[in-house]
């Protein structure tokens, strides 16, 4: 044990596991605060328990979950479906704090089910509904979903700020500065500057920002030396069914993104295959972490996918560093001045930061698409889910409300209509053998 706490490359690769956790992570209580509109306290408050939980949670699955070097952190897709659900509810009129607080039931009662799926080991099953064509259409409307609201956010236009919102010039000028700052570093820097381009964006833009514009916080006083618990801090339980169902659909297609997650780290873990057992005792986990999030206010949990690409980079194979990694990020929520502290960071800086990253999603999409046989007459399997999605995500939110409330939330999301148009189109036909008389004749007339 001694041994192991000394070695450096352990301490060494922690510090770097902890950089890629925390990159991920930061941002994204500060988005939700910022969308809410939540007292810097209450920010406070989510930023520390998201440490918390992320710590936990990347403990608990690499010692009796999945048992992989895998960070868990915010999902992606919830984050995603979170932020749109708020700004296309506050264009139809719909009170935010009914609309966080049908978030959290529809988050709970998701995280019961995800239970369920650990328990009687459904997941496997589920995950077959998910081929190519769902998962290229997915992976690219997820992309623009979420980098949607980050440029949104890098040009100052606060989240359902509805058409009276303007871009704030400067902020706009700086942020895209610090993208292309990052970008660059990602092209043309060395392995290891490419590897912490969004933590050196973030410490050149944040000072900039700071003398340049001033500090986004507006929390006068002491910062609190203990941790505050805030009970449902985005609205008390409320029951818009629309929003609910959303939710908890968006809780079901997530299980997916986990079983690839896991799955896709076996190529490097030949030796040590994933069973049944770690993909049931992971979405148990899950499950339970989604349930403290709705409680909380935090973006549910779930392992990342973007873990498989930062262990190839690094080479890091080894539980050990990713172990002390997760502990120090843990340390770091239950010091309250560290959870302040990054409250202070602008979200026009994480938002930049961000969206450089969440672009290279377009390269995910494209390599599920490039499995999928494509012809003149079968390509409608995916251009309708995907054009339906992109065209659902431009339309105002103004512009649904002329349908039943309970149907606003899920058909207003360009996202999950999009999958679920996917989902239903590739499991109700053979598209694989459609066209190909048509393609054969074609052929053959070449000849």
């Amino acid at each position: 044990m001694k041994n192991v706490l000394v070695k450096a490359d352990n301490w060494l690769g922690g510090l770097q596991w902890l950089m890629f956790i925390f990159v991920n992570t930061v941002v994204v209580p500060i988005t939700i605060g910022a969308a809410y509109g939540l007292s810097q306290e209450a920010v406070v408050s989510t930023m520390q328990f998201s440490f918390i939980l992320g710590g936990l949670a990347c403990l608990l699955q690499v010692f009796v979950g999945h048992r992989r070097p895998i960070m868990d952190g915010p999902s992606g897709l919830w984050w995603g479906v979170i932020l749109a659900l708020t700004s296309m509810s506050a264009a139809q009129g719909v009170p935010l704090a009914e609309v966080g607080g049908s978030i959290a039931v529809g988050v709970i009662i998701a995280g019961v089910l995800t239970i369920l799926v650990g328990i009687t080991g459904f997941g496997y099953y589920l995950e077959k509904l998910f081929n190519p064509s769902v998962m290229g259409t997915f992976m690219f409307l997820f992309g623009v979903s979420l980098c949607i609201s980050f440029l949104k956010g890098m040009l100052g236009i606060p989240s359902g700020g509805g058409s009276e919102a303007t871009i704030d010039v400067a902020v706009g000028i700086l942020a895209l500065i610090i993208a292309l700052v990052v970008l660059i570093l990602t092209i043309k820097g060395s392995k290891k500057i490419a590897q912490y381009s969004m933590l050196i964006g973030i410490v050149i833009g944040w000072p900039l920002f700071a003398v340049l514009l001033g500090s986004e916080s507006q929390l006068g006083g002491e910062v609190s030396t203990s941790l505050e618990l805030f009970i449902f801090p985005l609205g008390a339980p409320a029951w818009n069914i629309g929003i609910i169902i959303t939710v908890v659909i968006t809780g079901i297609l997530n299980l997916s993104k986990q079983y690839g997650s896991i799955k896709g780290t076996d190529i490097m873990y030949e030796d040590d295959p994933s069973t049944s057992k770690d993909y049931r005792n992971s979405f148990a986990i899950t499950g339970v972490f989604s349930i403290f999030s709705g409680i909380l206010g935090l973006v549910p949990y779930s392992p990342f996918v973007s873990s498989i690409g930062f262990i190839q980079q690094t080479k890091i194979y080894e539980r050990m560093p990713f172990i002390f990694g997760s502990v120090m990020f843990l340390i770091m929520g239950i010091i309250p001045q560290v959870g302040y502290f990054f409250t202070l960071l602008p979200l026009s800086i994480g938002s930049a930061v961000l969206f450089v990253s969440y672009v290279t999603l377009f390269g995910s999409a494209w390599d599920w698409f490039k499995k999928v046989s494509f012809n003149t007459t079968n390509v409608y399997r995916s251009a309708i889910p995907l054009f339906t999605g992109l065209v659902l995500m431009a339309l105002p939110g103004s512009a649904f409300v002329t349908l039943p409330d309970y149907l606003q939330p899920l058909l207003s999301n360009g996202l999950l209509m999009g999958t679920i148009l996917a989902l239903l189109f590739e499991n109700v036909m053979d598209w694989d053998k459609v066209g190909l008389e048509e393609q054969v004749t074609v052929n053959t007339k070449n000849i």
